[in-house]
């Protein structure tokens, strides 16, 4: 497994140096010479390590941008994994990528449908300091060119981008869950194929770069950080019905959203470090909503007070960096607790109602959106469920629902 980061103003490592902001680019992500947004509300945080069955693989996602016409787009990434996959044996939150390379990118009109196929004459080589090859280091992160690109109304973008490794154990950061948005695999470099021979649709593997952003200059930036819930695990591909998305819509593009939500991820991935690859996201916003807890008690038993503690301390450390930001925290949401789970989650519940978290500067009561009548307040609704009404991840429904009583309330 890669290093961990634990963030030292005294630390002379070579990883923590690689790690550290890129002093060339701009303190914040969004502004600079030109004010750029996040061009989706997909998430593409990382919660997994991927090893690389051959030495280059191709990777094509399709993503519906929130905007259409005549942009000016680039990517930004951060080679390391935001939180942690499962009990975190395989990756946890901090663990740094390998050294790989881009052997080629590229921007495209995907069309109406995510088929693998693009347009071949909407095609837009992406560079690197006017490169199209790039060589990434352990814990990077870095910009890619700015680039004209012209999406018509309704259709997906296509990104597609060949990696290299030079042995099998160096990894790269991905998302592993369910997928939200159709993505594509192939073997070798197919950057420049239009057509889709050779691509497999993945079913649980999404390779992005952290970022995708383009130039728009908005009120505000908003980042939603959580786990699968935020993410919108389990809700249909390609749909964008969950209800960070539906907030985003909602809010309008004079609103700059980044979901950074992240599967199987817990409130304490934010409090391993200082500012951690995810933390460190979430404080080139304006304002943090916040909504972590779910897998701290179901995946890993702990405490209504040790998760109350650690929402405390992630509402500090952006504070720290954003002291005029404002923070909107959320109730945890209800996921079949029971027993000594349902305790803590009623706990941690009673604390954020009661708003007595220094920081926080407004409470969402999702819960109080999804939950059952009282006594079974603990469960989520039926119809809210996912799957075949048996899985209590928000389905389509539920966001809808969350996004309007959102809306309303913000």
């Amino acid at each position: 497994m890669n290093n961990k980061h634990q963030l030292n103003s005294n630390s002379n490592s070579s990883n923590s140096n690689n790690y550290n902001h890129d002093s060339s680019q701009p303190i914040s992500l969004f502004m600079g010479a030109k004010a750029y947004a996040p061009l989706t509300v997909l998430s593409t945080a990382s919660n997994h390590l991927l090893k690389l069955e051959e030495p280059i693989r191709t990777f094509r996602t399709y993503f519906k941008p929130r905007e259409y016409g005549e942009l000016l787009v680039k990517f930004w990434h951060s080679n390391a994994a935001d939180s942690t996959w499962s009990l975190g044996v395989e990756t946890g939150a901090g663990d740094f990528g390998g050294n790989w390379r881009i052997e080629a990118a590229n921007l495209a009109d995907g069309g109406e449908k995510p088929s693998g196929e693009v347009d071949p004459l909407s095609v837009i080589q992406l560079t690197f300091d006017g490169k199209t090859e790039r060589n990434v280091r352990p814990g990077e992160r870095f910009w890619s060119d700015e680039a004209a690109f012209v999406i018509p109304n309704n259709h997906y973008i296509a990104f597609t981008w060949a990696i290299c490794v030079n042995t099998p154990e160096e990894q790269l950061a991905y998302n592993a869950e369910t997928l939200l948005a159709s993505a594509y695999e192939a073997s070798g470099n197919r950057v420049d194929q239009s057509s889709a021979d050779g691509y497999t649709l993945q079913e649980n593997q999404m390779v992005l770069p952290a970022l995708i952003a383009y130039e728009k200059k908005v009120a505000k930036q908003i980042a939603f950080l959580g786990d699968s819930v935020t993410q919108g695990v389990k809700t249909a591909m390609d749909k964008y019905e969950n209800w960070v998305a539906r907030v985003a819509e909602g809010l309008g593009t004079d609103v700059g959203v980044w979901n950074l939500g992240s599967g199987w991820a817990r409130s304490s991935d934010l409090t391993i470090a200082q500012e951690s690859a995810w933390m460190h996201k979430a404080i080139q916003c304006d304002e943090l909503v916040l909504c972590l807890g779910v897998n701290d008690l179901g995946t890993l038993n702990r405490t209504g007070p040790d998760i109350i503690a650690d929402l405390a301390a992630i509402v500090a450390t952006f504070k720290s960096y954003k002291p005029n930001g404002s923070v909107i925290l959320l109730t945890l949401p209800p996921f079949q607790f029971m027993e000594e789970q349902e305790i803590a989650w009623r706990h941690v519940n009673q604390i954020i109602r009661e708003q007595s978290l220094q920081g926080v500067d407004r409470v969402f009561d999702i819960a109080q959106v999804l939950s059952r009548p009282e006594p079974e307040d603990n469960l989520i609704k039926q119809a809210y469920m996912s799957g075949a009404g048996d899985d209590a991840h928000p389905n389509g429904l539920a966001g809808e629902a969350i996004a309007e009583a959102f809306l309303k309330w913000y």
